[in-house]
């Protein structure tokens, strides 16, 4: 395997630096990513770059424009900005976009994500496969001027673009700490915060790309344990942990006990559909079977997907769906241009904890209703036959092959899916219980070691 096929990923380009990404092929990455962009029905004028505060971000940036230049293609550079604000930038200005980070991975790597304007996701099969075919191949400069590059902060406008989602005269006082982990969450949450009626505290705060205090990963449940300490010894209301682009959020509520990406989704859910009835919501297929409940109970139309942003993008396209959420803390909104914000979800979370006027740990009652197992990664020689060794040990439950194996016995069910780039099975699984669910955790686990 070269280092192309290394380091392009099903969603984004991600690798260590410098030995698998430096400031040479960010260049070439610049100008495959204009001329894809160009050979695109649309078109593209101009790309806009953003980073995060990763201590290669700016000289990464810098080539990738100097490559997009080359291509005659003007450069908007936007900065330092979290994910979503290129998201935002992209969709509010037409134009593609690309994003230099590498989200909760440790310090020592780097990577860009891709968006066609309008936000437009660029996935594996969306794009990506072409870019790095150029790359191969080398583009050359173009037979016309280099394109121009300039500056333009859009932070004011993404925080209100973000409160906009939400009814904000109904929002009450509360206590609210958010731990950005040295991310871009220090830049963007205190600009989205400013003016609303909450007491907002920031841990870790400052943007450092070497994360001094914790990694920058907040579905692994240790990452949140100083969030969680600080919500119950400040009395406050509402926890917030973002990832290292602030695209993702988790949610604490007062006790300190985590909000699972699948809970939140069905709050999320429940409010959009309090607002705009006979919804449709997507979810993924790991998402708990709560989140569709939900989404019926409350008049609204689910609608299940496969694991990934490209493909929940895709199908809210085809359906037309308000809002999408997935087990790892992505939430999509139609109205953002169908892109994921982890901001905007904790937008909705607190609307509904003000609207509800009880503690978040009575409004998420209602919304807990089984045991996860959380994601446990197998290392297996191949995968593919460990699936079908695993699919022939159900076959008198109902199963499907939509993303991986999902088999669902009635009072249970998993899913099990092979990782893009490792021999990895991944496993989810959900139960009535605690101990229902540990024991079919042991149970299948068998299954694929013996696989």
């Amino acid at each position: 395997m070269d280092v192309l096929d290394s380091i392009f990923k099903a969603y984004d380009v991600r690798g260590t630096v410098p030995d698998q990404l430096d400031a040479g092929l960010c260049r070439a990455i610049g100008a495959s990513f204009a001329r894809f962009a160009l050979d695109q029905p649309e078109g593209a004028g101009r790309i806009l770059v953003g980073r995060d505060m990763r201590s290669t971000g700016a000289e990464f940036a810098g080539a990738f424009a100097e490559g997009a230049q080359s291509q005659g293609v003007d450069v908007i550079d936007l900065g330092l900005a979290s994910t979503d604000l290129v998201y935002f930038a992209s969709g509010r200005l037409s134009a593609p976009g690309a994003m230099f980070t590498a989200s909760h991975n440790p310090a020592h790597y780097n990577g860009i994500k891709f968006c066609l304007s309008g936000a437009k996701a660029v996935g594996r099969d969306t794009g990506l496969d072409r870019i790095k075919a150029l790359v191969r191949a080398g583009v050359p400069p173009a037979p016309t001027e280099p394109g121009r590059l300039s500056g333009f902060d859009m932070l004011d406008d993404f925080a209100a673009h973000v409160r906009s989602f939400i009814d904000t005269g109904v929002l009450q006082p509360l206590k609210v700490v958010a731990d950005t982990a040295n991310g871009m969450g220090g830049l963007v949450v205190p600009a989205v915060f400013a003016g609303l009626p909450f007491e907002l505290e920031v841990l870790y705060g400052e943007l450092d790309g070497t994360f001094p205090n914790h990694p920058a990963d907040p579905i692994q449940v240790e990452n949140q344990a100083d969030l969680r300490k600080r919500v119950v010894e400040t009395g406050a209301d509402v926890g917030l942990a973002f990832d290292g682009d602030a695209d993702r959020v988790f949610v604490v509520d007062e006790t300190g006990e985590p909000i699972s990406g699948s809970t939140t989704t069905a709050i999320v859910a429940a409010g959009i559909l309090a607002k705009e009835p006979g919804a449709t919501v997507l979810h993924n297929l790991i998402c708990s079977k709560a989140v569709p409940e939900v989404v019926r109970e409350w008049g609204g139309t689910p609608i299940r997907t496969k694991v990934g942003h490209s493909f929940i993008k895709e199908v809210m396209a085809e359906t037309g769906a308000a809002f999408g959420g997935e087990h790892s803390a992505h939430y999509y909104f139609r109205d953002n241009w169908r892109a994921d914000s982890g901001l905007i979800a904790a937008m909705h979370v607190l609307e509904q904890r003000c609207l509800a006027g009880v503690a978040l740990s009575e409004v998420r009652r209602p919304f807990d209703r089984y045991a996860a197992s959380g994601e446990i990664n197998t290392a297996v020689d191949h995968p593919l036959a460990v699936i079908e060794h695993v699919a022939a040990a159900f076959p008198d439950a109902d199963q499907d092959r939509l993303d991986g194996l999902t088999v669902d016995l009635g009072r249970w069910w998993f899913n099990l899916r092979p990782s893009n780039t490792e021999p990895l099975l991944r496993l989810n699984l959900e139960a009535p219980t605690r101990d229902e669910c540990d024991t079919h955790v042991a149970d299948v686990l068998r299954l694929i070691t013996k696989g």
